[in-house]
């Protein structure tokens, strides 16, 4: 099986002629007009929605760490997030919260999106992609706890299988004293379900 760096080496040719038989097994014409230039749209379309696989999150953290005196929670919340189902490869989509209580060092607040971004540009699983966010936080800060919440609609039970057009799945990552300390787990859910945030 080829690792993901492997499978990047593949050449735009490989990679639109597949799209191209892809789409004579659908039963299409790839010569007709509309469909002409499609092997290469779906091509960039991929290597944009693919990009995580080449970023690497922790060097990103790393340039963006400051210590600071502050222990009081640091929360992100709602930070839009779309990903690809690594099943069906249809997209998922939906919002991020993250928080953390520092120990001595802060992140820069633009780098959690960012870091949420690296992540959910890879064939993903909402639970997977919820502990990585959490667990690569937890690494570059070692902070007193971190909690992470994904609320995120399936395309893949929206537009097949059960066909369920308004469910949402949520998930959830809580490590440290968001774990083992209810009074802080709850404040957290608490600030993210309320929608106002006063800006």
């Amino acid at each position: 099986m080829k690792t993901p760096a492997e499978a990047a080496t593949l050449t735009s040719a490989t990679f639109e002629e597949l799209v191209r038989e892809m789409i004579v097994r659908l039963g299409e014409d790839p010569e007709r007009e509309g469909l002409v230039r499609t092997p290469e749209r779906v091509h960039r379309a991929y290597e944009f929605l693919t990009k995580g696989y080449r970023e690497d999150p922790e060097a990103m953290l790393k340039k963006a760490l400051f210590t600071v005196t502050y222990d009081e929670m640091v929360i992100v919340k709602d930070v839009e997030m779309f990903s690809l189902c690594e099943h069906h490869m249809l997209p998922f989509f939906g919002k991020v919260h993250v928080a953390y209580i520092p120990n001595g060092k802060v992140i820069g607040l633009s780098k959690i999106p960012r870091l949420i971004e690296i992540f959910s540009r890879r064939l993903q699983i909402q639970e997977r992609l919820t502990t990585q966010i959490a667990e690569t936080i937890q690494q570059a800060i070692t902070p007193q706890g971190v909690g992470v919440v994904i609320e995120a609609r399936h395309l893949c039970m929206m537009m097949r299988g059960v066909e369920k057009q308004h469910s949402a799945a949520v998930t959830s990552s809580m490590l440290g004293c968001f774990r083992e300390e209810e009074e802080t787990r709850t404040e957290f859910l608490s600030l993210i379900r309320n929608r106002s945030n006063g800006i």
